[in-house]
């Protein structure tokens, strides 16, 4: 050891701080790949949960938009039917694309320079007089109601009193009967 006291070239402090500093990089490089490993797992992760709040907002303007169709569909329906429209779903099917949402919220028909949509609807109507329920009850093939047919209640006869010998006033009653059935039947009623 003298001799290496003696020895200016020989640093020993250099050496020992070179042996700490390899010792220091290889236990660096030892944790290193548990680090790397600790931060692609993070990315991972940060990654999945980025994928999965751009699903769910992707998700929740899918449900808005949704939301705002049926909105808007009732209330073209509920316009019709206060309207008086008969046939609600041929008036909505010919009506739902011309009426869009303005940026305010409001619905308004598509084209007609911002014209609210009860405006739109009531032009509709006069229009298309048709959508509307019939004026007269009547018409072209219509029947005139049976007065003599409506009666307090039904005669109420029973097959097993018809039988052969039967009074004429009673045979007259379930001749009456059958005739009421069968145009009843025959009507559709």
């Amino acid at each position: 050891m003298e001799n290496e006291a003696n020895n200016p070239g020989m640093d020993i402090q250099g050496i020992v701080r070179k042996a700490i500093e390899e010792f220091v990089r290889g236990e660096h490089q030892k944790s290193e790949p548990a680090y790397k490993a600790e931060l692609r797992d993070e990315r991972k992760r940060r990654e999945g949960l980025e994928a999965r709040v751009n699903q769910l907002v992707e998700e929740n303007r899918k449900a808005r938009a949704v939301a705002e169709e049926a909105d808007k569909n009732s209330q073209i329906r509920s316009e019709l039917q206060r309207l008086g429209i008969a046939k609600l779903d041929l008036a909505f099917k010919a009506v739902k694309d011309d009426i869009v949402r303005a940026e305010d919220g409001r619905l308004i028909a598509r084209g007609a320079e911002g014209k609210a949509m009860q405006d739109y609807l009531a032009g509709f109507v006069q229009e298309n007089p048709e959508l509307l329920p019939a004026r007269i009850a009547g018409g072209s093939g219509a029947q005139a109601p049976n007065r003599e047919g409506i009666q307090a209640g039904p005669i109420g006869v029973e097959i097993d009193k018809i039988h052969a010998g039967m009074s004429k006033e009673d045979m007259d009653r379930v001749r009456q009967e059958i005739s009421r059935l069968a145009t009843q039947v025959l009507r559709g009623a």
